[in-house]
Protein backbone atom coordinates (compact mmCIF):
# COMPACT_ATOMS: atom_id res chain seq x y z
CA UNK A 1 0.00 0.00 0.00
CA UNK A 2 1.20 3.54 -0.93
CA UNK A 3 -0.17 6.62 0.40
CA UNK A 4 -3.68 4.23 1.11
CA UNK A 5 -3.87 2.92 -1.73
CA UNK A 6 -2.81 -0.06 -3.74
CA UNK A 7 0.65 -0.16 -5.36
CA UNK A 8 -0.08 -0.18 -9.29
CA UNK A 9 3.06 -2.28 -10.09
CA UNK A 10 2.92 -3.66 -13.34
CA UNK A 11 -0.25 -1.97 -14.22
CA UNK A 12 -0.90 1.28 -16.17
CA UNK A 13 -2.01 4.24 -14.17
CA UNK A 14 -4.65 6.81 -15.88
CA UNK A 15 -5.70 9.96 -14.50
CA UNK A 16 -8.71 11.15 -14.89
CA UNK A 17 -9.61 15.03 -14.03
CA UNK A 18 -12.33 17.11 -13.91
CA UNK A 19 -13.80 17.24 -17.24
CA UNK A 20 -12.70 14.25 -18.91
CA UNK A 21 -13.46 10.54 -19.31
CA UNK A 22 -11.43 7.55 -20.03
CA UNK A 23 -12.56 4.48 -21.95
CA UNK A 24 -10.22 1.36 -22.41
CA UNK A 25 -10.49 -2.33 -22.83
CA UNK A 26 -6.53 -2.63 -21.99
CA UNK A 27 -6.28 -5.05 -18.95
CA UNK A 28 -2.97 -3.45 -17.71
CA UNK A 29 -5.31 -0.34 -16.60
CA UNK A 30 -5.49 1.49 -13.56
CA UNK A 31 -8.16 4.61 -13.84
CA UNK A 32 -7.80 7.04 -11.14
CA UNK A 33 -9.04 10.46 -9.86
CA UNK A 34 -9.61 12.67 -7.16
CA UNK A 35 -12.87 13.69 -5.69
CA UNK A 36 -14.34 16.28 -3.50
CA UNK A 37 -17.94 17.48 -4.26
CA UNK A 38 -17.21 15.96 -7.97
CA UNK A 39 -18.61 12.91 -9.39
CA UNK A 40 -17.01 9.85 -10.75
CA UNK A 41 -19.29 7.21 -13.12
CA UNK A 42 -17.04 3.96 -13.20
CA UNK A 43 -18.80 2.02 -16.21
CA UNK A 44 -18.01 -1.34 -17.85
CA UNK A 45 -19.75 -4.04 -19.85
CA UNK A 46 -18.26 -6.82 -18.19
CA UNK A 47 -18.35 -9.39 -21.57
CA UNK A 48 -17.15 -6.69 -23.71
CA UNK A 49 -13.87 -6.34 -21.95
CA UNK A 50 -14.32 -2.13 -21.64
CA UNK A 51 -14.84 -0.19 -19.19
CA UNK A 52 -13.93 3.53 -18.23
CA UNK A 53 -14.39 6.58 -16.06
CA UNK A 54 -15.49 10.10 -16.46
CA UNK A 55 -15.33 13.04 -13.78
CA UNK A 56 -17.75 16.16 -13.40
CA UNK A 57 -17.94 19.17 -11.42
CA UNK A 58 -21.61 20.30 -11.62
CA UNK A 59 -25.10 18.42 -12.42
CA UNK A 60 -26.31 20.13 -15.24
CA UNK A 61 -25.95 23.69 -17.51
CA UNK A 62 -27.56 26.53 -16.47
CA UNK A 63 -29.04 28.50 -19.18
CA UNK A 64 -26.39 30.28 -21.83
CA UNK A 65 -23.77 28.35 -19.61
CA UNK A 66 -21.37 26.73 -22.51
CA UNK A 67 -18.82 25.03 -21.06
CA UNK A 68 -20.60 21.80 -21.00
CA UNK A 69 -17.45 19.09 -20.35
CA UNK A 70 -18.08 20.24 -16.31
CA UNK A 71 -21.29 19.05 -16.04
CA UNK A 72 -22.71 15.60 -15.30
CA UNK A 73 -25.02 15.60 -18.23
CA UNK A 74 -22.40 15.75 -20.77
CA UNK A 75 -19.96 14.08 -19.09
CA UNK A 76 -22.35 11.04 -18.54
CA UNK A 77 -23.49 10.73 -22.22
CA UNK A 78 -19.71 10.98 -23.49
CA UNK A 79 -18.88 7.98 -21.06
CA UNK A 80 -21.94 5.84 -22.11
CA UNK A 81 -21.31 6.82 -25.80
CA UNK A 82 -17.66 6.06 -25.60
CA UNK A 83 -18.73 2.31 -24.38
CA UNK A 84 -21.10 1.98 -26.75
CA UNK A 85 -19.06 2.99 -29.13
CA UNK A 86 -16.29 0.74 -28.24
CA UNK A 87 -18.87 -2.56 -28.37
CA UNK A 88 -20.17 -2.03 -25.24
CA UNK A 89 -24.24 -2.98 -24.97
CA UNK A 90 -26.70 -1.03 -22.90
CA UNK A 91 -28.23 -3.28 -21.06
CA UNK A 92 -24.54 -5.15 -19.56
CA UNK A 93 -23.27 -2.04 -18.55
CA UNK A 94 -22.33 -1.89 -14.87
CA UNK A 95 -21.98 1.51 -13.09
CA UNK A 96 -20.23 2.59 -9.81
CA UNK A 97 -20.52 6.18 -8.66
CA UNK A 98 -18.24 8.15 -6.22
CA UNK A 99 -17.76 11.53 -4.88
CA UNK A 100 -20.34 13.90 -4.06
CA UNK A 101 -19.25 15.19 -0.43
CA UNK A 102 -20.31 18.42 1.30
CA UNK A 103 -16.59 20.19 1.62
CA UNK A 104 -18.10 23.47 3.09
CA UNK A 105 -21.09 23.66 5.65
CA UNK A 106 -23.33 27.02 4.44
CA UNK A 107 -22.88 26.93 0.92
CA UNK A 108 -25.16 25.04 -1.69
CA UNK A 109 -24.42 21.32 -1.10
CA UNK A 110 -23.14 20.73 -4.86
CA UNK A 111 -22.07 17.51 -3.62
CA UNK A 112 -25.76 16.29 -3.09
CA UNK A 113 -26.90 17.76 -6.08
CA UNK A 114 -24.39 15.92 -8.26
CA UNK A 115 -24.68 12.31 -6.53
CA UNK A 116 -28.80 13.07 -6.87
CA UNK A 117 -28.15 13.86 -10.57
CA UNK A 118 -26.00 10.70 -11.06
CA UNK A 119 -28.05 8.16 -9.13
CA UNK A 120 -31.14 9.87 -11.17
CA UNK A 121 -29.38 9.20 -14.38
CA UNK A 122 -28.50 5.60 -14.17
CA UNK A 123 -31.70 5.26 -12.51
CA UNK A 124 -33.58 6.96 -15.56
CA UNK A 125 -31.03 5.39 -18.35
CA UNK A 126 -31.60 1.51 -16.88
CA UNK A 127 -27.95 1.04 -16.06
CA UNK A 128 -27.23 -1.20 -13.34
CA UNK A 129 -25.92 0.87 -10.23
CA UNK A 130 -23.69 -2.22 -8.66
CA UNK A 131 -21.67 -0.18 -6.28
CA UNK A 132 -19.93 3.11 -4.49
CA UNK A 133 -20.02 5.51 -2.36
CA UNK A 134 -21.49 8.88 -2.58
CA UNK A 135 -22.20 12.14 -0.39
CA UNK A 136 -20.31 12.45 3.45
CA UNK A 137 -18.33 15.50 4.56
CA UNK A 138 -14.74 14.26 2.89
CA UNK A 139 -12.84 14.29 -0.31
CA UNK A 140 -11.76 10.51 -1.84
CA UNK A 141 -9.16 8.88 -4.24
CA UNK A 142 -10.41 6.69 -6.32
CA UNK A 143 -8.76 3.72 -8.17
CA UNK A 144 -10.79 1.65 -10.94
CA UNK A 145 -10.08 -1.38 -12.68
CA UNK A 146 -11.87 -1.23 -15.44
CA UNK A 147 -11.00 -4.78 -16.58
CA UNK A 148 -12.49 -6.24 -13.74
CA UNK A 149 -14.65 -3.88 -12.08
CA UNK A 150 -12.69 -3.65 -8.80
CA UNK A 151 -12.66 -0.04 -7.32
CA UNK A 152 -10.85 1.16 -4.30
CA UNK A 153 -11.55 3.96 -2.37
CA UNK A 154 -9.40 6.01 0.53
CA UNK A 155 -10.89 9.27 2.33
CA UNK A 156 -8.63 11.87 2.32
CA UNK A 157 -8.57 14.63 5.33
CA UNK A 158 -11.04 16.73 5.25
CA UNK A 159 -9.08 20.04 3.95
CA UNK A 160 -11.56 21.27 1.67
CA UNK A 161 -9.43 23.83 0.15
CA UNK A 162 -7.11 21.78 -1.18
CA UNK A 163 -9.23 19.62 -2.99
CA UNK A 164 -11.38 22.35 -4.44
CA UNK A 165 -8.09 23.26 -5.76
CA UNK A 166 -7.28 20.04 -7.22
CA UNK A 167 -10.81 19.58 -8.59
CA UNK A 168 -11.24 22.76 -10.49
CA UNK A 169 -7.62 22.82 -12.38
CA UNK A 170 -8.20 23.28 -15.64
CA UNK A 171 -6.60 20.16 -17.67
CA UNK A 172 -3.55 20.64 -19.42
CA UNK A 173 -3.51 20.14 -23.48
CA UNK A 174 -2.13 17.21 -24.32
CA UNK A 175 1.38 17.59 -25.26
CA UNK A 176 2.21 17.00 -29.27
CA UNK A 177 3.13 13.92 -30.41
CA UNK A 178 6.90 13.48 -32.15
CA UNK A 179 7.72 10.14 -31.26
CA UNK A 180 11.57 11.61 -30.48
CA UNK A 181 11.49 10.56 -26.83
CA UNK A 182 9.55 8.92 -24.17
CA UNK A 183 10.76 8.78 -20.28
CA UNK A 184 9.47 6.98 -17.58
Amino acid sequence: MVGGLQRLDGLRPIHVVQGEQYVTDDPEAVLTTILGSCVSACMRDPLAGVGGMNHFLLPGARPGETDSVRHGVHAMELLVNALLGRGARRERLEVKLFGGARLIKGLTDVGALNAGFAEEFVRREGLQHVGGSLRGDSGRRIQYWPGSGRARQVFLPKQAEELIAIETRTPKPAPAQTGALELF
